[in-house]
């Protein structure tokens, strides 16, 4: 059988971190979207994603396909049903097709033709970026339950103070040292080879990834991801860093998302409150202006490469694009365009080749090369957002 991950018709609301990657390689709780399902489902995914992510993101179908919306995460009762699906059956919540089994000869662009089903349970979808960090808790406390159940954790070292160390699990080549670990409220997972340095203070839930490192003296709030690689310093709070990005040094994150590959200078902070207590609106790449989000706490949302300078302040709700770099002297607006470069309100475009210039070193001190395939996803993206920079 063939897994296969589309993104629906949430991919727009889920910019500027789907320009970059499809739906299914958001990271949510521990995992990707796309991790959660194929160990669920022990089945390897491909996707149907946007036609310029196809290079990096190919699709492959066979004579067996389960098509699953990639914005849905997974759940005991969901996937019960979705095992269940029979080939020319489709699976629905309301309007909101979930999933569908079809043969070679049985297209998926055409679901209307399959036998529907009706899902009762309670959906779990990423709707809106912010839902990244809202849903980030119920998803780690998911994802622990799926990686470590039957599993023993390495030894806590005795250096460290903790609270519920059941819910604490700590993966081979892990190293905790003098730290506070609370797992009271969440659990608390540290990947493989992952470090957090001496005199940090983590309350679950938390999870730091494979490779990640939590710098000394950090202070760590639950609801919060590391990603793969990702080095975290200073006070987070209910946020998601996705791999190989950095806020290493002090200052405040909180309810955020940074996508892959950005880094925060020293002392960048954003706001999550606003000082009337108003609920927070955000900018829609969909319908062109800020739309409310229902939310009181809501930060910062940072697309790939993206980059800020030391002493960096963000109000509250501000969205930056890809591969741009801000940096001093007071607030920037509260949506910087993709390939932007400069301060406050005053922003020149970032040339595509410096953008890849600084991409290919950025990435090979991680062993990771650039490709051409990297340069023409982001030749595409300076292309789609130029309208955004003109304005």
């Amino acid at each position: 059988m063939h897994l296969i991950l589309f993104d629906g018709n949430r991919r727009n609301a889920l910019l500027p971190l789907t320009y970059t990657r499809p739906v299914a390689n958001i990271r949510i709780g521990i995992l990707t979207i796309r991790e959660k399902w194929e160990r669920h489902l022990n089945l390897k995914a491909s996707f149907v994603t946007e036609e310029y992510l196809e290079e990096k993101f190919p699709l492959q179908t066979g004579a067996d396909n389960l098509w699953i919306q990639a914005s849905v995460l997974p759940s005991a009762e969901l996937l019960d049903q979705i095992r269940a699906l029979k080939t020319g059956e489709a699976l629905w919540k309301e309007e909101i097709l979930i999933a569908c089994r079809t043969s070679a000869t049985t297209g998926f662009e055409q679901p209307a033709s399959l036998q529907r089903k009706a899902f009762s349970g309670e959906l779990l979808q990423v709707r809106n970026t912010w839902d990244i960090f809202s849903l980030n808790d119920m998803a780690i406390k998911a994802d622990f339950e799926l990686l470590c159940k039957g599993r023993k954790s390495a030894p806590i070292s005795a250096t460290n103070r903790v609270l519920h160390p059941e819910r604490i699990f700590i993966e081979p080549g892990a190293s905790v040292e003098f730290s506070i670990l609370n797992a009271s409220e969440g659990p608390i997972y540290i990947g493989r080879e992952a470090l957090v340095m001496e005199g940090c203070m983590i309350r679950g839930s938390f999870a730091l990834c494979d490779h990640g490192v939590v710098k000394m003296g950090a202070k760590i709030y639950g609801g919060t991801t590391i990603g793969p690689y990702g080095k975290a310093g200073g006070e987070i709070n209910n946020s998601v860093i996705f791999g190989y990005s950095s806020k290493g040094h002090d200052g405040f994150l909180g309810n955020s998302v940074l996508g892959q590959w950005c880094n925060l200078g020293a002392d960048t902070n954003n706001s999550n409150l606003k000082n009337n207590y108003a609920k927070v609106r955000l900018w829609n790449y969909e319908s062109g202006r800020f739309d409310p989000t229902g939310l009181q706490f809501c930060g910062l949302i940072m697309g790939d490469h993206s980059k800020t300078a030391i002493n960096t302040m963000f109000n509250t709700g501000t969205v930056i694009g890809v591969n741009s770099n801000i940096y001093a002297t007071g607030f920037p607006r509260n949506f910087v365009p993709s390939f932007s470069w400069g301060k406050g309100n005053s922003f020149a475009t970032y040339p595509l080749q410096k953008a890849f210039e600084a991409a290919q070193v950025v990435m090979s001190r991680r062993g990771i090369s650039f490709t051409e395939a990297d340069a023409r996803l982001l030749e595409t993206i300076y292309k789609q957002t130029e309208k955004y920079r003109s304005t």
